[in-house]
């Protein structure tokens, strides 16, 4: 059997292995030197905002703000390869849908605005002002504004997305499909039903004075590098880490630090986890049970011992609602069902608890591992709660800590693009702006997708992103795409998206994060993003643009925005070539942002006020809120359990990808090498089914809507994982993952939910 695609596992992250791999990224890259210069600006006050991920700035940075995954997203964009029209006119749109993800991007930069012709199945040049006036003129078209749908990355900058969903407002629509719809909307919604407010409670210097940080179904070593360094720091000076994760992840294991000279030239690593627990998929609110329910019974134990109590009192008698009811469910949530659920055993979950007891200051940070489940909400509810027990919230060293994914997925929301706006922001816009805003809430992911499917969307418009690999059910929304009468895809790069033409469609490229924006006059313009400690940070681009022929996202959006809606209203062009003007608009309308243009400018920019933070509770009660849900009836672990030859499946990201954008084929974190279509699984599973390593296998879902999805030939590899959880790479598994199975109250797609079986294929 080949199992040549299985490799080494790195026996640290970062290190040596870091070093390479970027230096691998800038050769590729054929901009070696000058994407080396570039990389020390980023996160720098006088540079640009790193495009990858939303981990926060230390206010005393250090020379060297960025990690490995940073170098390969510059690398990615500042390439000297270019997607030209020649590129285009080389092979149809049918003939390049047969390139991977990997093959398509490695194409380069879009250099010219390209519009499909359907005759030749060929992307043509297009002039600016026609594509403008062709896209307004389709948009005003429609017979309701709702037919429409504009969709945002989490890359797109405050000013883009701010003048985004202005433009769309005041076009008609609240139809927002939002990158957040896919990954943290569960993390919004529980914490503001939980302390009033749906982001991060701690600071970056947070995580220097915690006794104890629990990381609960993220992998920080492949998602946010940055993070380890924190962590690392954390466990030198004697914090506790616990982990809760199914898959055993390097980077949680150990880490060496690139930037310690002696750690490198030593060969040495630190120990990051002092506690790794691997529990079920879908298991993680039984756990976070099991933690609560020990704290509760060894404050019992205190009190009858006459010993000092391990909760705290006042901070619940004061800030918190619902404890009582609280305490009374976790006491009738018995340990079977815990142990049942986590896939953990008791004693597991209270050595984590003894952990979280004995420190002062605690930390708990997550990501889509507890966001992407039919009950996340209620995990993150979970959460809270084990974290009111003891006050953990609102005072230095101890918090809540979501962690965003892209970098300014965020700042989005927090400028207005959301599908569900609040009438603050509405009543502010009309106010400010005089005109008529619509109140009818529009249309999040799922939703557009069926609309789409449904005829009663007829228009995309994607900012950024690549929609058609970010979603779920992969062929379901090809055929959603391809039916619209428009599409348009604004990009730096081709992808796959690009690929699914409606009647109308458009690539439009636009400056990446790396790129100088002049105005006019010949002004460098300045953009901000809101990382995941909502601390806003200006970003201005140092490289000139791959193409004489880009536009910002900003000149773009107001391209369009001017062709649609005319400028009775806004005056778009003006917007475009003054972003301060665009901040002021924010600064009017959006709270938090007094003095905008002003702050931004200071080193490292400032932070926006977190009302939980201080311990103010925007909530119905008034105060933090504990939620006394029951344990799920079934997670998707033991649903599988009941059929034979069933699995529960998690899709995540390679080490040498970012969300869909492929840089590499190697995964040597986890041993894989120039092989994406792989399934990560126990080797006792493996033994159960006769088969081994590297044996191929199609992957099916077992989803009950009689819809047939097949993942096909995919190989195994054992892994670290508990016995009936197996894990892959999407996008390439998103095939499997139904548009019918979302979170509760959240909609998010469960892509750490999905069950299914395998067939067995010959051997090639």
């Amino acid at each position: 059997m080949d199992t040549k695609f299985i490799g080494k596992k790195s026996a640290a992250a970062g290190g040596w292995g870091a070093l390479k791999s970027c230096g691998k990224q800038l050769l590729q890259s054929g901009m070696p030197i000058s994407g080396a210069r570039t990389m020390l600006k980023a996160n720098q006050p006088d540079g640009f905002d790193c495009p990858g991920c939303a981990w926060g700035d230390p206010e005393h940075g250090s020379s060297f703000e960025f990690c490995e995954n940073g170098v390969k997203a510059v690398a990615w964009e500042a390439t000297e390869k270019r997607a030209t029209p020649a590129f285009f006119a080389e092979k149809t749109v049918s003939q390049l849908r047969q390139l991977t993800d990997y093959e398509l991007e490695l194409n380069g930069r879009l250099t010219h605005p390209m519009r499909y012709d359907a005759a030749s199945d060929r992307y043509l040049p297009v002039a600016w002002k026609d594509a403008f006036a062709e896209i307004g003129s389709i948009l005003t078209g429609l017979d309701n504004p709702n037919r429409a749908e504009f969709y945002t990355s989490g890359r797109a900058s405050n000013e883009a997305a701010f003048l985004y969903q202005l433009f769309v407002r005041v076009y008609g629509t609240n139809n927002f499909p939002d990158c957040s719809n896919m990954c943290h909307e569960a993390s919004g919604i529980a914490m503001r039903q939980a302390v009033g407010v749906g982001k991060g409670t701690v600071l970056l210097e947070d995580f220097e004075e915690a006794d104890a940080i629990f990381v609960i179904g993220q992998n920080p070593g492949t998602n946010h590098p940055r993070m380890l360094g924190d962590l690392r720091r954390a466990a030198i000076r004697g914090a506790r880490v616990v982990v809760f994760n199914p898959i055993r992840e390097r980077g949680l294991e150990r880490f060496s630090d690139p930037q310690d000279k002696i750690e490198m030239l030593k060969g040495g690593s630190t120990d990051i986890a002092s506690l790794y627990l691997q529990p079920q998929l879908g298991g993680d609110m039984a756990a976070v049970r099991g933690m609560a329910k020990a704290v509760l019974a060894a404050e019992n134990a205190a009190v009858s011992a006459g010993l000092p109590s391990v909760l705290d009192h006042a901070f619940l008698a004061e800030h918190c609602a619902g404890f009582a009811e609280y305490r009374a469910a976790v006491e009738a949530t018995s340990w079977a069902d815990i142990g049942d659920q986590s896939g953990l055993s008791r004693q597991e979950i209270e050595r984590a608890a003894d952990v979280y007891i004995d420190a002062e200051r605690v930390i708990c940070t997550w990501a889509m591992g507890v966001t992407q489940h039919l009950h996340s909400v209620a995990t993150i509810r979970e959460i809270a709660n084990f974290m009111f027990l003891r006050g953990n919230i609102g005072r230095p060293g101890a918090g809540l800590c979501p962690v965003r994914g892209h970098s300014n997925v965020q700042g989005d929301r927090t400028v207005g693009i959301n599908e569900k706006p609040s009438d603050d922001l509405l009543d502010a816009l009309e106010k400010h702006f005089r005109f008529t805003v619509p109140r009818e809430h529009g249309h999040n992911v799922l939703a557009a997708i069926g609309a789409m499917l449904d005829g009663s969307a007829e228009a995309f418009i994607g900012l950024g992103g690549n929609f058609a690999r970010a979603t779920p059910d992969s062929a379901l929304v090809e055929k959603a795409l391809r039916r619209l009468k428009l599409t348009v895809h604004i990009a730096t790069k081709p992808n796959h998206s690009h690929l699914m033409p409606g009647e109308a469609a458009f690539i439009l490229p636009c400056l990446g994060r790396t790129e100088m924006d002049l105005n006019a006059a010949g002004n460098s313009q300045l953009v901000s993003v809101e990382d995941s400690m909502s601390m806003v940070h200006g970003s201005a681009g140092i490289n000139r643009p791959a193409s004489p022929h880009l536009l910002s996202e900003v000149a773009i959006i107001a391209g369009i925005a001017q062709a649609t809606v005319g400028s009775a209203v806004v005056g778009w062009a003006e917007l475009a070539d003054d972003h301060d003007r665009i901040r002021d608009h924010i600064e009017a309308t959006i709270p938090g942002f007094e003095n905008y243009n002003a702050r931004l400018r200071k080193p490292r920019g400032f932070h926006l006020r977190n009302t939980a933070a201080h311990r103010e509770w925007d909530t119905p009660a008034g105060k933090a809120s504990f939620s006394c849900e029951a344990l799920p009836d079934e997670t998707v672990h033991q649903r599988a359990r009941k059929g034979e030859g069933r699995f529960a499946l998690q899709t995540f990201r390679s080490h040498d990808q970012y969300n869909t954008t492929v840089y590499g084929l190697d995964d040597r974190y986890r041993g894989v090498y120039g092989e994406r279509q792989v399934i990560f699984i126990h080797p006792a599973d493996l033994k159960a089914m006769n088969t081994e390593a590297g044996d191929r296998v199609d992957v099916v879902g077992e989803h009950d809507d009689g819809i047939e999805r097949i993942a096909e030939n995919f190989r195994f590899v054992p892994y670290d994982i508990p016995r009936g959880s197996i894990a892959g790479y999407y996008p390439e598994l998103n095939v499997l993952v139904p548009l019918g199975s979302a979170g509760r109250e959240s909609d998010t797609p469960t892509s750490k939910s999905i069950m299914v079986s395998f067939r067995r294929r010959q051997a090639a």
